[in-house]
């Protein structure tokens, strides 16, 4: 039966996965034994789970509308069901300190209850005009914004209280919705080619939209510092704004001669990646918008996938053409010839925490080590997989790296040596198509359309190492 959602406990040390089967699974890493019986009590598919920030309780939502909380270390079911919701429970997360959960739901609800008790806290946060897309909570856990629809809706998180009207204005689907990094006002985009930014305190508009594009807006971003916008759209073009006001900072980014696909600011916010159908990749100077340097041409097929290293330094791009490229983070510049030794098109690169290694999925349904340094592939092709390899992530510690399959299987190879660590995981027979760390420093964000997770603790701001996946 398909796996619906996999993650791993924020220590790393365990694995949770929800199925079809009505039931969910406990995994030791190291061992790759199952931790006692699969935890049963649902009467439908398992569509959703988390673990609290701490690891010891793990939350689940299920088709059939119903919530549990679960002891992580024994197993055991914690209370009641949580009941409320009249249709599939897509989404759940736990707030930032683990006193409270979300959860989303196919009945277009928004709910809050006590992670303790179970009780719920208040009435469901309701209006949203269709199923809940996204949900983010603000950086200190004390908002929820959501995206529904054409609305937007922000709750209070400890009581569940709509704060205002919906957020009202867009004329077509929200893409995206997120808050700015010191959690005082929040944006989002459509598909209706604006873009439009919002007091988180008040849910009142700071503003006018941002109308530029001419196209959907399908990526939007914060700088690191709060202060700029960036935006990629449909119309092939990348535009700067001034997030403060809201005003253009200079002529959009022009260039790609196809759909911007991801936009990303470098660590230091200095620069911006772009990647496009265009088979290209661009650099720009935050501050600016000035092109740094010649498009990184070299790619013969689709960029399907790019990443800074951590320190900002170097970008990696794997692409349709079977390889993989660096290139120097500031000026463009290749590094090195092409990283090649896949077969099939390349649908996932990864830096390893420190930085000093890559890691590849292909097509060829292998996964390779490469030194970041010198290109070199470092051992054998990891082999194991009967089917395309569709992503690829390195354990916090970068000690492991996780890969999904096609061939409805994870496996945790030793990142060392390259050593597959136990079996593969594949006791529910799930379709995986994805997997990655978290990626924000401050909040914590799932979208219920696609039932991804991703999770990273708001105080210490330690990286809990999570499967997303859509089965």
């Amino acid at each position: 039966m398909p796996v619906n959602a996999v993650v791993f406990s924020p220590d790393g040390s365990i694995i949770a996965s929800g199925s079809d089967d009505k039931t969910i699974r406990l995994w030791d890493v190291d061992t790759r034994q199952p931790l006692g019986e699969p935890l049963r009590s649902h009467k439908s598919s398992v569509l959703a789970v988390a673990f609290s920030p701490d690891g010891s309780r793990i939350v689940s939502g299920s088709f059939s509308g119903t919530i549990r909380i679960w002891d992580a270390g024994n197993g055991q079911l914690l209370g009641a069901p949580l009941l409320g919701h009249d249709l599939a429970v897509t989404a759940v997360i736990f707030s930032p300190e683990g006193s409270q959960i979300i959860s989303g739901s196919a009945d277009a609800t928004i709910r809050l209850w006590e992670t303790e008790t179970g009780q719920p806290l208040g009435d469901p946060l309701r209006n949203c005009g269709g199923p809940v897309r996204a949900v983010a909570f603000s950086p200190d856990g004390s908002h929820v914004v959501s995206g529904s629809d054409n609305n937007i809706h922000l709750w209070e998180a400890d009581t569940g209280r709509p704060l205002g009207e919906p957020l009202r204005g867009h004329e077509n689907w929200v893409t995206a919705v997120a808050f700015s990094p010191d959690g005082s006002r929040i944006i989002s985009s459509s598909g209706d080619e604006t873009i439009r930014l919002w007091e988180a305190d008040t849910g009142q508009p700071s503003g006018n939209p941002l109308r530029g594009h001419e196209g959907c807006v399908s990526a939007v971003a914060f700088s690191p510092d709060g202060s700029r916008i960036i935006s990629g759209s449909a119309d092939y073009t990348i535009r700067l704004w001034k997030a403060d006001t809201g005003q253009p900072l200079g002529e959009p980014l022009r260039g790609h001669e196809g759909w911007v696909n991801a936009v990303a600011f470098s660590p230091d916010g200095s620069r911006i990646v772009s990647g496009s159908g265009d088979r290209t990749i661009r650099i720009w100077e935050a501050d600016t918008g000035r092109l740094l340097g010649e498009p990184l041409q070299g790619h013969e097929g689709a960029v399907n996938a790019i990443a800074f290293s951590p320190d900002g330094t170097r970008i990696v791009s794997g692409s349709n053409d079977n390889t993989i490229r660096l290139w120097q983070g500031v000026t463009g510049r290749p590094l090195g010839e092409p990283l090649s030794g896949h077969e099939s098109f390349v649908h996932a690169v990864a830096f390893s925490p420190d930085g000093s290694r890559i890691a590849s999925g292909s097509r060829d349904k292998t996964v390779r080590l490469w030194d970041a340094d010198t290109g070199q592939m470092l051992g054998e092709s990891l082999r194991g997989h009967a089917g395309e390899v569709k992503a690829v992530a390195f354990s916090p510690d970068g000690l492991r790296i996780a890969s999904v399959s096609l061939d409805e299987t994870i496996r945790i190879w030793e990142a060392n040596n390259g050593q597959l660590s136990g079996e593969p995981l594949g006791s529910h027979q799930s379709l995986v198509l994805s997997v990655t760390p978290p990626s924000d420093a401050s909040r914590t964000v799932f979208s219920s359309s696609d039932r991804t997770l991703q999770i990273r603790d708001a105080d210490s701001g330690q990286f809990y190492f999570y499967l997303l996946l859509i089965a």
